[in-house]
């Protein structure tokens, strides 16, 4: 079950609740986030329209977005809106919350690997990412990554930190994407330098290279932005220096002037 560290959201906060009983007044539902934690729609929010039979909008089951509008944590009481629920809101939550299913899944396959519990895998790993990197699944993909290095500071054995960066690796592999950048200078000066330059850059761009891909962008002549995407360090990097070196060669032999000035420094 997909959880957050906190007891209970807070006000204004979006959750993932299912509906568990519906009346004529409004509906109870359950925080899936949240152990299951009780809370409640009144029919007023559950539409911005006029509503003939609340049923029409909700049902037993049914999986939903709410946000938080009142909460009194003494008595355990959770009051939740759909209606002031945006699209984008809705779209954002619902794929945060598939995120963090797939988190959810690594963190299990870990605590069976490593011989501990999915509550310790959370504790020990899953909230430290989150608090790190603002999120679990994105904590996750820096391991896959980054390595070790996006571990840094968490008091974990040396195997398992092996352990999670292959776990993380071999299960993240298709959505593992790195962007780099680097910058060139070139010039020309013939009387139609800006073609040339032009023609440059769309040449050096224009290999099928190694699962990555390359967008140039003008930054103010004489430079210009190289940005690498690809699904790790070594090959966006190897494409980076590529391009430049290639976009230098090829101006050259047009008369202008280039250089390759490396990777930016983030």
């Amino acid at each position: 079950m997909v959880r957050k560290r906190e007891e209970f959201p807070e006000r204004g906060e979006l959750v993932i609740a299912t509906v568990t009983r519906v009346y004529s007044h409004g509906c109870f539902v359950e925080l899936e986030e949240y152990n299951k934690k009780e809370g409640y729609i009144h029919i007023s929010e559950v539409a911005s329209t006029w509503i003939k039979n609340i049923r029409d909008f909700v049902r037993e089951g049914q999986r939903v977005v709410a946000k938080v509008i009142r909460i009194d944590k003494t008595k355990g009481h959770i009051d939740l809106s759909l209606r002031k629920v945006t699209d984008s809101e809705r779209k954002r939550k619902i794929l945060e919350w598939k995120r963090s299913i797939k988190a959810e899944k690594l963190l299990e396959l870990f605590s069976k690997k490593v011989g501990i519990t999915l509550d310790e895998a959370y504790e020990k790993i899953g909230f430290k990412l989150e608090e790190r990197y603002g999120e679990i699944y994105e904590g996750l993909l820096k391991v896959a990554i980054k390595g070790e290095e996006a571990l840094r500071g968490f008091r974990l054995k040396k195997e398992w930190r092996e352990e999670l960066v292959k776990i993380c690796q071999e299960n993240l592999k298709k959505e593992i994407q790195v962007e780099i950048s680097g910058l060139i200078e070139l010039k020309s000066y013939a009387p139609n330098g800006v073609e040339i330059i032009k023609e440059t850059l769309m040449k050096a761009i224009e290999d099928k290279f190694e699962s990555a891909t390359v967008d140039i962008y003008t930054i103010g002549a004489p430079r210009y932005k190289i940005v690498v995407k690809a699904p790790n360090y070594k090959i966006a990097e190897e494409t980076l220096r590529r391009v430049g070196e290639r976009a230098v060669t090829l101006i050259k032999e047009k008369g202008g002037e280039g250089t390759f000035l490396g990777k930016i420094k983030e």
